[in-house]
């Protein structure tokens, strides 16, 4: 290449402004790659963030370590990610996609079930542990802190002791199935709400709704 292609090569590069960079966020559902995780309770997180696509109607592309589809609302850039790295490993996705998009941690969502929260129930915070779950746990290692936003969408604790597995990674009855009709929608709202609203004000309008 010689040098006065070089420059108009330089020329035609984007580079966002900080602006732009704040109204970028990255919403991460968890789950498992594979047919017979589809309907699991372990992957309500790629439930939800397939709603949010559907509603905006993209479609998730494969790409480095997970599915990626992007849109606009409001001023905003929504990246929605599927890490394919299963969930024990889901930190590796987030961080690599975190560095590619330079989105900044106080913009990153991470959408994950939780056995401790009533079926349904909706909980956000700022920050906080593992709580016993593989995905934050790893999310946490590979980002080396636990300040970030999660969105934990309680599946319930309907299982006898040491089951706890085999109940997330278990289908929802028919009646999950019914009342998800209702939540899910819901939980989209959720997801717009933190890029436009703000996770403070997310939280006070849909905590425990």
């Amino acid at each position: 290449m010689n040098l006065k292609n070089f420059f108009y090569k330089l020329l035609s590069i984007k580079v966002e402004t900080k602006e732009e960079l704040m109204k970028k966020f990255l919403i991460v559902g968890l789950g498992n790659i594979g047919d017979k995780y589809t309907n699991t309770r372990h992957n309500i997180g790629f439930k939800i963030v397939d709603e949010v696509a559907e509603e905006h109607k993209v479609t998730f592309e494969t790409d480095k370590l997970g599915d990626i589809a992007t849109f606009r609302f409001k001023g905003r850039t929504f990246i929605l990610l599927k890490p394919s790295t299963y969930m024990n490993l889901s930190g590796k996705a987030v961080k690599y996609w975190m560095d590619k998009e330079n989105i900044s941690i106080e913009n990153i969502l991470i959408v994950t079930d939780d056995v401790h929260i009533d079926f349904g129930s909706i909980r956000l915070k700022a920050k906080g542990s593992a709580g016993g779950h593989n995905g934050l746990k790893d999310i946490q290692e590979k980002l080396n802190t636990q300040q970030y936003a999660r969105f934990r969408f309680g599946v319930g604790g309907n299982y006898s002791k040491g089951r706890q597995a085999d109940f997330v990674l278990g289908e929802w009855n028919k009646e999950e199935t019914s009342l998800l009709i209702e939540r899910i929608p819901t939980s989209v709202k959720v997801i717009l709400s933190f890029g436009t609203a703000g996770l403070a004000n997310t939280m006070n309008t849909f905590n425990g709704k």
